[in-house]
Parts: C-alpha cells; structure tokens; sequence
C-alpha cells in the first residue's frame, strides 16, 4: 500500500474537482488544471472537501503503487496551484549581473559580450524586483520548475566566488582558491 496515496486531498472551499471519466478538471481561483489518470486502474472519490484516489483491483502489486502516490502528488500539487499557485524566487549574483523585463521576453545581462532574452510561456508570470531577483509564479508546479531550471542554466552558480543565478535558499559548497 502507498503510503502517500492513501492520503486524502483536502479541497479549499474556493477550488472543486469536476470528474469525467478519467479527466479531472481543476478549478480554483488563479485558474483551472486538466489532468487524465488511469481510469482503468483507479477509481476516484469525493466526500465534501476531502478527494480520494482508490485503486480498483482488490491485488495491488508495486506499479500500481508507485503510480498511485504519483498520481495523488501530481493532483495535490494541481489543487496547490488553483488556489494558492506555485513560485520560485532566483538570484542573481555578480558583478553587472541584472535582470530586465522588455514586454514578455525576459532580457538578462549575465557577463556575456550579449544580452540573453528568454521568452517564456503565457500561463508563467515572471516580474524582476531590484534587478537581481526573478520571481517566477504560475499554476503548473512542473511548468514553473522547468521555466526556472532553464533560467537557472543560462548562468550556473560557480564553486570559487558564488556567481551565477541560483533559487533563494539554495546551498552553493565554495571551494577554496589557490595557494601560494
């Protein structure tokens, strides 16, 4: 048995679970999310504010436990987004190191002889605060993730003197410079 997935999800009062064969619909006040699961090897369940995810044979063997914790996670992770939305905040740190917002393509200066613009989704809100922190916000945990990873790789944080662009929060191990 899944541990994860025995948990109930807990619906705020502002989001709902609308449940059409094996789509389910995502609704909350910063937007709706579509998910499909296995409808063959999962049946859900909904009491008042609290949904379940069951699986429907009486035999449960390691993939169908695996893929139940990960469905329950990619639902929870889906009602987080609807109601309260997910963000990642980045740092830049370096000398001339700075971030601009021109319209929807992010314009970052990062050391290079050019100016990297990134273009980035419609269902991604990013705003620059102070020219060095990214504060990106959206429903899509995983979109959200992806679009900061892919900032993030532009400019890796580097070991000696900590520059680069990295999440807030985020440990860099320093390594110690030459010895004369």
């Amino acid at each position: 048995m899944s541990k994860i997935g025995k948990k109930n999800i807990v619906l705020p009062k502002e989001s709902s679970i609308k449940i059409e064969g094996s789509d389910l619909t995502i609704t909350g006040p910063k937007g709706t999310k579509k998910l499909t699961i296995n409808d063959k090897i999962f049946s859900s369940k909904i009491d008042g504010n609290a949904f379940q995810l069951i699986p429907t044979s009486k035999t449960v063997d390691k993939k169908t436990t695996v893929m139940w914790g990960t469905y329950r996670s990619l639902i929870n992770n889906a009602v987080t987004g609807v109601t309260a939305g997910h963000e990642k905040v980045l740092e830049l740190s370096g000398v001339g190191f700075r971030a601009n917002l021109k319209g929807d393509v992010l314009n970052l200066q990062l050391g290079f002889s050019h100016d990297i613009n990134f273009n980035f989704p419609k269902e991604i809100k990013i705003t620059v605060e102070k020219q060095t922190i990214i504060k990106i916000v959206g429903v899509d945990k995983e979109l959200v993730s992806k679009i900061a990873a892919d900032i993030k790789s532009l400019k890796p944080v580097e070991p000696y003197k900590a520059k680069g662009i990295k999440e807030k929060g985020q440990f860099v191990l320093r390594k110690e410079g030459k010895k004369k």
